[in-house]
């Protein structure tokens, strides 16, 4: 088979770039070792930055999020039992909106059936080759016990962390940046209606939590919990207890409660490799990239780097090949912005086991300072409805 992009990974990121190519009349398969139905039962991210929105229009995959999407103008930062709302729409003009990273995989799989794009999914023993010189590289995957390949001009990784993209560049090629934290977010999914309007985040001397939604009848709740605890030690009514501890009281009065659809931990870790491109092999997404959830930056880090690819490769199709060349460095000075808003966030509302009383006290005086100050609530702003491209 011969394409113009292979793209390994059929996520949010690949689909979204495949459907960019595409109505860009550039050529392009999608290969995936999991099945659609796996794809589409990862339950992540639900808040999308304006950027994202955009890129969705422009490849005509925005219908249906703009019928059922959420728009927030703003949401609440909670220490104690002192609520405080952060005006998105009075403080940068803009606003986010609230759609499942499910709903976006599902919206992007169906346009690309639509168009008759192919993705090749279940593939196995993925290899990706020849991308380091020449132009020429190939991708060689194993589907129904045959052996496969691919030719392309530039091969795409958006397969995730643990992918063969990222593993596949020699190890002197690359440097990572990592960041592990002694807790993680244990997630609720309940058929339930969310406790307000707009998301909230709470400190609380128990630990951190967030009351989230996927819409007006579906809510996703997290807490704070060890990095040693398994969800399957947690009952549903344990659950909401602990979460009711960690709300305001009249917050905690007004929660609605019921069966789990879905409950998992998910670990925190921040994390970036640089260059974000090897030859003729470019990272996106997660393959680059992981930042805590606090900052609700996942997704839209992987709608900005497949932006920026997007744009390199028609320009290169047109004779331009600057875009190809600067697409690492355009992407990593907005991925360590994001990387330092999701770090920061996750410092500051979170409990550490090691923290001494002092740097207690001090996060309890940068949180109320922030909460405060009309210049510390802008930056809150400006960072968490995205920077600009």
């Amino acid at each position: 088979m011969r394409t113009q992009v292979a793209i390994i990974g059929a996520g949010p990121a690949g689909l979204l770039l495949g459907q960019l190519l595409s109505t860009a009349g550039i050529d392009n398969v999608i290969v995936e070792q999991r099945s659609g139905d796996y794809v589409l039962g990862r339950i992540r991210a639900g808040v999308l930055e304006p950027i994202t929105v955009s890129l969705l229009e422009a490849c005509n995959a925005a219908g249906r999020l703009h019928r059922d999407g959420l728009p927030h103008d703003g949401f609440e930062l909670c220490a104690g039992d002192q609520r405080h709302r952060i005006d998105l729409q009075a403080l940068t003009g803009r606003h986010v909106t609230v759609y499942g990273q499910t709903e976006v995989t599902r919206d992007l799989m169906q346009a690309r059936a639509a168009a008759g794009r192919p993705s090749i999914y279940e593939a196995e023993e993925v290899t990706v080759l020849d991308f380091e010189s020449g132009s020429r590289p190939r991708v060689q995957y194993r589907k129904d016990g045959t052996l496969h390949e691919i030719e392309c001009d530039f091969i795409a990784g958006c397969d995730g962390y643990h992918g063969v993209c990222r593993a596949s560049i020699p190890a002197e090629r690359l440097q990572t940046f990592e960041r592990m934290y002694p807790f993680g977010w244990l997630g609720v999914l309940a058929d339930v209606p969310p406790v307000a309007h707009e998301l909230i985040y709470a400190r609380h001397p128990r630990g951190f939590a967030l009351c989230s939604q996927r819409s007006t009848t579906r809510s996703r709740y997290y807490v704070q919990v060890p990095s040693s605890d398994r969800a399957e030690q947690w009952s549903d009514e344990a659950f909401w207890a602990e979460l009711k501890r960690r709300l305001p009281a009249d917050t905690a009065a007004q929660l609605v409660t019921g069966p789990s659809i879905e409950k998992s931990i998910a670990p925190l870790r921040s994390f970036v490799a640089e260059p974000m491109r090897c030859g003729r092999l470019f990272l996106a997404g997660d393959a680059a990239h992981i930042v805590p959830p606090t900052g609700a930056k996942g997704l839209n880090l992987a709608a900005s780097d497949v932006g920026y690819l997007w744009q390199a490769l028609c320009d290169f199709y047109k004779g331009d090949g600057a875009g190809v060349e600067a697409y690492s460095a355009r992407c990593l000075q907005r991925v360590w912005k994001a990387e330092r808003f999701s770090w920061w966030m996750t410092g500051l509302l979170h409990q550490f086991p090691d923290h001494s009383p002092f740097e207690v006290r001090m996060q309890d005086a940068e949180l109320d300072y922030l909460l405060h100050s009309d210049a510390g609530r802008r930056v809150i702003a400006e960072n968490y409805v995205g920077l600009p491209a």
